[in-house]
């Protein structure tokens, strides 16, 4: 029996990383999770993360440390209830989004350095590293065509957010190529899903 691979999704607003993380945990017949909100906690905390208005704050603008530390908090509990009992039992696990996700939104779009946004997830999740990263890519037309009208706090940040966000991810797959792979989220779901399928295969096997 091979060992429990642990898959991740990351990717900008309209990638499509949600439809094919769902499609490749029925093909490799793995536990399907997210971040945020994989657990009862991380719901709670997902409301509070991406209501349309501040109103978790009370009106006020939500400091961006106070989105990180949230992120982390659901990162930690995700970890201890969802990712590491389906690892340890061995299941794989598909997660869409996961530290990456941090680095880029919180990092690089909110202006945080993300080293520290690193660290912090990091040490929410006792250092748990995917397997593999699979970051999407489409094109910033093709994604607000995706998307539509923003639907919450974060998709309505704004189009300079999201290419800080996009650079974020793409920083990241560049200074890790081992770790992360860069895929075409252009195309039909069934040719991006072809090529998922392929880069998993080639790099875990499965």
């Amino acid at each position: 029996m091979s060992a429990a691979r642990f898959v991740v999704f990351e990717g900008g607003e309209g990638c499509g990383k949600s439809t094919q993380s769902a499609l490749l945990a029925e093909r490799i017949d793995a536990v399907l999770t997210r971040q945020p909100g994989g657990t009862p906690l991380g719901r709670g905390l997902r409301s509070l993360l991406l209501a349309d208005r501040d109103d978790a704050a009370g009106g006020a603008a939500m400091a961006p440390r106070a989105e990180a530390l949230l992120m982390a908090a659901d990162r930690a509990q995700h970890e201890a209830e969802v990712i590491g009992p389906a690892l340890a039992a061995g299941r794989h696990v598909v997660c869409d989004r996961y530290i990456g996700s941090s680095v880029a939104y919180q990092g690089h779009g909110r202006g945080l350095d993300p080293d520290e946004v690193s660290r912090i997830s990091r040490w929410a999740v006792e250092g748990r590293r995917p397997d593999l990263v699979v970051l999407l890519e489409v094109g910033p037309a093709e994604a607000e065509r995706r998307r539509g009208a923003p639907s919450d706090r974060i998709e309505a940040a704004g189009a300079e957010f999201h290419r800080r966000v996009a650079e974020g991810f793409r920083a990241q797959a560049e200074a890790d190529p081992s770790g992360w792979v860069v895929v075409d989220g252009s195309g039909s779901v069934e040719e991006v899903a072809a090529r998922v399928a392929a880069v998993v295969h080639d790099r875990l096997g499965l």
